[in-house]
């Protein structure tokens, strides 16, 4: 029987039992050697013996920077597995570099922020926040202009692998809704097979009763909405982000929300948190919820059996499912 491959979890303490709950956990020690502890930490002492002899790094929140010096410390590692999202924030380009593999289980985080985007979706195609305001201050109009989802157009920002999620709930769906997508990535044919309308971000802006925000954090993105694209947006239109707060402006999105033109429902902001007494937090036409579109709770374990499944296909030779490369990089949140 082959040896088992050392793996070593490198993530915050306080996450493991969700992330690998007993069942899981006792099937990830089926398949390899796992370091009892977790590293969170390189350089302590007591990480030495369990990172030089490390194959397998099985990474989450809180895990370290896998730059030269931490790798140095690895030099068998052959693959590192992340049970959790981007992995931008830890794989260097050294990673790649020295030829390991690399995963993310950013396909079973995408399935619940699809969840939450629909759900936002649906609350703004009913222009839910502000009907609801208007019913608690008993104001009859607000019982009388009542607005459906039918035919609503949906502006996509980004076909990232949760845009695309969104884009085939929407064209799905029996509301008929128009999908609009701004992406310079994807082709005008590629847009129509997806379902959607290919147009600039302007135009979209332009064009949508509900824009929604998919676009990775990067340099040029950042304020992606910006003033200018916001005074855009038709009156009665709302703003979806459950991507990154640097997306969205937030002083330019303050006064629009503000002002009573457009809603928001807002899952990340910039700053994160959003200070005390912010105005965004007090207006009755936004919803802001705490970073809670990714897997929460009891979904967390969905991120541990996609990884520990990547660990069993590494071990048997087979191509990962969630491989990241290199490249990727500039193109992921």
């Amino acid at each position: 029987m082959a040896e088992r491959p050392k793996l070593v979890l490198a993530m915050r303490p306080d996450i493991v039992d969700l992330v690998l709950p007993t069942a899981l956990r006792a099937r990830l020690e089926a398949l390899a050697d796992v370091h009892p502890g977790t590293v969170t930490d390189p350089t302590a002492p007591e990480a030495a013996d369990a990172l030089a002899g490390a194959r397998l790094l099985l990474t989450g929140w809180g895990c370290p920077v896998l730059d030269t010096a931490t790798l140095d410390r690895m030099p068998r590692l052959a693959a590192a597995i992340h049970a959790a999202g981007s992995v931008r924030h830890h794989a260097t380009p050294e990673v790649w570099a020295r030829g390991i593999a690399v995963s993310s289980a950013a396909d079973a985080n995408a399935a619940p922020v699809v969840e939450y985007t629909m759900a936002t979706i649906w609350l703004a195609s009913h222009r839910a926040l502000g009907t609801a305001a208007g019913y608690v201050a008993g104001l009859e109009p607000a019982m009388r202009l009542r607005q459906g989802a039918d035919g609503a157009t949906v502006g996509v920002i980004g076909a990232s692998r949760i845009g695309r999620g969104v884009i085939a709930r929407l064209t799905a769906a029996a509301a008929g809704f128009r999908v609009l997508l701004a992406d310079p990535y994807v082709s005008a044919e590629e847009a129509e097979a997806l379902g959607t309308t290919l147009v600039d971000l302007d135009d979209l802006c332009r064009r949508s009763d509900i824009v929604t925000v998919h676009a990775p954090d990067l340099p040029e993105t950042r304020h992606l909405l910006n003033a200018e694209r916001l005074a855009l947006l038709r009156d009665g239109a709302t703003v979806i982000n459950s991507a990154r707060g640097r997306l969205v402006d937030t002083d330019a999105l303050t006064h629009e929300c503000g002002s009573g033109r457009i809603d928001a429902y807002i899952d990340v902001t910039d700053p994160e948190p959003l200070p005390v007494g912010h105005p965004l937090l007090s207006l009755r036409n936004v919803l802001i919820t705490p970073h809670i579109a990714g897997c929460q709770g009891s979904e967390v374990q969905r991120l541990g059996a996609y990884a520990v499944d990547e660990v069993e296909r590494w071990i048997k030779g087979e191509p990962l499912r969630g491989g990241v490369q290199a490249a990727d990089l500039t193109r992921i949140a």
